[in-house]
């Protein structure tokens, strides 16, 4: 591996916790890139002077955290690093480029359908007129983190595929004179069907973060209402809680 460690012996910090910290900061400093192959535990241990319980457990605090993975006949492998996003009116390409993450988008469908019941109460519309719909894969370092489904009100934009996956949908929104003001939103979890498993490359019934919100522009006017999935080993929602006076 060549990664060099300083570990202090005298220190009343667990061995294996300094160790997975330092591993930590190689990993979220891109010096271990994601894919990268970590030397088997002996090999370290021996290496850095430390038993091999103590590498094992340093190595599985990173396991549980989601940074490292083992896997049989490879070893221990660099993970992509999880997508933590802020609740606020944002959209997720625009937090995972901040992130730098290098967001990618597979356009899966984007046309014009009749509104469901659901979807003409969330955008103000009669129930069975025509709405956008716009149906994506977002993607970081080629691996998928969410699949989004967006629904707009007919005629609000004027979009083609290439872009729809050169940027994200809320940038071709204020590039378009709408202003986002506020948005109402759920979020929730459930276990992937084997669809959504195979297209976000989960096992059947992996655990998923679900997200419905509805943003409205500065008139009031409700202006989208999206239905998002997202890989909870992958993703994360992160709130800011204030004592209330």
């Amino acid at each position: 591996m060549g990664l060099d460690f300083s570990l202090d012996r005298s220190s009343p910090v667990p061995l294996y916790y300094q160790l997975a910290q330092q591993l930590e900061s190689t990993i979220q400093r891109g010096v271990l890139g994601p894919g990268s192959l970590l030397g088997n535990e002996v090999e370290l241990a021996g290496r850095l002077g430390l038993s091999r319980p103590t590498v094992r457990q340093a190595i599985q605090t990173l396991v549980d955290k989601g940074l490292l993975v083992r896997r049989r006949g490879v070893g221990t492998q660099v993970m992509h690093s999880q997508v933590k996003r802020p609740l606020e009116l944002s959209s997720l390409y625009d937090d995972m480029e901040s992130a730098g993450q290098s967001p990618t988008t597979q356009v899966l469908h984007h046309g014009i359908e009749p509104a469901c019941a659901e979807v003409a109460a969330a955008l103000d519309v009669a129930e069975g007129s025509g709405v956008h719909r716009v149906e994506r894969l977002r993607l970081t370092h080629g691996q998928p983190v969410a699949a989004l489904c967006n629904y707009l009100p007919e005629g609000l934009l004027n979009v083609d595929t290439a872009r729809l996956e050169s940027t994200g949908l809320y940038r071709v929104m204020r590039a378009a004179g709408i202003h986002l003001h506020s948005a109402r939103q759920s979020v929730g979890a459930r276990s992937a069907t084997p669809e959504e498993a195979e297209r976000l490359r989960e096992p059947t019934g992996a655990a998923l973060l679900t997200m419905r919100r509805t943003a409205y522009d500065d008139t009031g006017r409700a202006v989208e209402y999206g239905t998002h999935i997202y890989r909870a080993s992958r993703y994360a929602f992160e709130f800011q809680l204030l004592v209330r006076p």
